[in-house]
């Protein structure tokens, strides 16, 4: 993801969540947080998705990811969430963590599908309705193992 991907970045931030994050959360991101990164899916030539991470010791924390809405059910974001394990094992990440709502079941089904298990409640995590957050971790596979990371693509 570059500075110049923001602005389709922000159109499907809106499409995705209730609480978007601003343009200059983004900017904030790509350009001062050395933590972060992050990556956008295209279909010809057009960013259709986009996901991010923060890497901090051996961990990454996945921040969002997220599909235009008329390109979901075509295992994007599968593809993403690979690219970002396979991105934090070439990084030397061990395990990744992320939040999800508890009532997003087909996101926590995709998370469960790529190895990774549920491991507590953050109540009234989200500011919009109060919602909880399940708290999920995936170990991830070193180099040279598969592991959980089926279906691996090559992106090159």
């Amino acid at each position: 993801m570059t500075i110049e991907d923001i602005t389709k970045i922000i159109e499907i931030e809106h499409e995705a969540f209730t609480l978007p994050w601003t343009e200059e959360a983004f900017r904030n991101e790509l350009t001062m947080n050395h933590f972060a990164r992050y990556l956008v899916i295209e279909l010809e030539g057009i960013i259709v998705g986009y996901a991010g991470m923060w890497t901090i010791m051996d961990e990454a924390h996945v921040t969002n990811i997220a599909i235009r809405e008329s390109c979901r059910g075509r295992k994007l974001g599968q593809m993403l969430l690979l690219r970002l394990m396979e991105w934090a094992v070439e990084l030397g990440m061990v395990r990744m963590t992320l939040e999800v709502r508890v009532t997003n079941e087909p996101a926590q089904n995709l998370y469960r599908k790529l190895g990774f298990v549920d491991a507590g409640v953050r109540k009234g995590y989200y500011s919009d309705n109060n919602e909880d957050a399940l708290i999920m971790w995936c170990e991830l596979p070193q180099h040279g193992e598969h592991g959980n990371m089926e279906g691996s693509v090559d992106y090159s």
